[in-house]
């Protein structure tokens, strides 16, 4: 499909104040598109916004509230007129085995990725069905293969895989284009936080090439950047995982023999596996949830 000019287009990022976020807003704006920050740091949203190249503005609001998302759908109109491009990319993770998981963060976890991406969705499509726009999930490598020790990781976005894929069904023919966006580990403070704990770090390294590696933000970003001008069912942040997709029936089979051998290597050490949200922004959400300022 031909691409899209972004110039004049106003775009809502969730997820907005650092990685993926961060960089896509500036990217978005960089093409002419007016931005809408939403997220749950205020000040970091606020001084993204001051350094955005096109008209801006930030919203603090927690992506599963529906009252609050709903409010901030009609206030993004008020101040721009319109919404063009909605990307539903708030996130939080979580590591470490299952039985031994917080509870709390587990759920939580399904709640940001899950539950707060249909809020956002809820929240917006009355306006993109006025503009005939683009929804684009934010989804993961974690849709396409499970992955031992991230659980409530995998389950999410999963989750929001399957339904971004029946939602295009239901709105398309109402004018609005629905996207799934996946990347692999790439480098963002999620990921770095991730990686703080050994063995999910040593656990990841023994993944099998491409993807044990950890990949740059800016081509991601610029992937995601070019499947938004193009309205795309599919994006790809990084090249091999369109392949992905031809042998993700294999997958479960490969990933529950080889992760039982990896899982019975890394036993003595599970137990000091920190297990709640990881990241700049899990932190955030944390603080956000114990009603302190984040």
């Amino acid at each position: 499909m031909s691409r899209v000019s972004l110039e004049g287009q106003v775009a809502v990022v969730t997820g907005a104040a650092r990685g993926v976020g961060e960089l896509l807003a500036r990217k978005l704006s960089a093409r002419g598109a007016k931005v809408a920050l939403v997220g749950l740091e205020a000040d970091a949203l606020k001084q993204v916004s001051e350094r955005l190249h096109s008209d801006s503005d930030h919203w603090y609001a927690d992506v599963t509230d529906h009252e609050a998302m709903a409010r901030v759908a009609e206030e993004v109109k008020q101040r721009f007129g319109k919404v063009d491009i909605v990307v539903a990319n708030a996130g939080v993770a979580s590591g470490g085995p299952f039985v031994d998981s917080d509870p709390v963060a587990w759920r939580r976890v399904i709640e940001v990725n899950l539950i707060g991406s249909a809020v956002t969705a809820r929240a917006f499509l009355p306006v993109l069905m006025e503009s005939r726009g683009y929804l684009l999930q934010i989804a993961s490598l974690a849709a396409i293969t499970p992955a031992p020790m991230m659980t409530a990781y995998c389950a999410s976005k999963s989750g929001v895989e399957a339904y971004a894929h029946s939602l295009r069904a239901e709105v398309g023919y109402k004018g609005v284009r629905v996207g799934v966006g996946y990347l692999s580990w790439t480098d963002t403070d999620m990921v770095r936080g991730a990686d703080q704990d050994e063995v999910m770090r040593e656990l990841r390294q023994r993944l099998p090439w491409p993807s044990n590696k950890t990949y740059p933000l800016g081509p991601a970003v610029d992937r995601i950047v070019a499947g938004i001008e193009r309205r795309s069912s599919h994006v790809y942040a990084q090249w091999w995982l369109r392949g992905m997709q031809g042998v993700r029936g294999y997958l479960p089979a490969i990933i529950g023999a080889v992760g039982q051998r990896e899982m019975r290597r890394f036993e003595p050490r599970l137990a000091r596996v920190r297990t709640g949200l990881v990241g700049a922004g899990g932190a955030a959400d944390e603080q956000q949830r114990q009603g302190t300022s984040p």
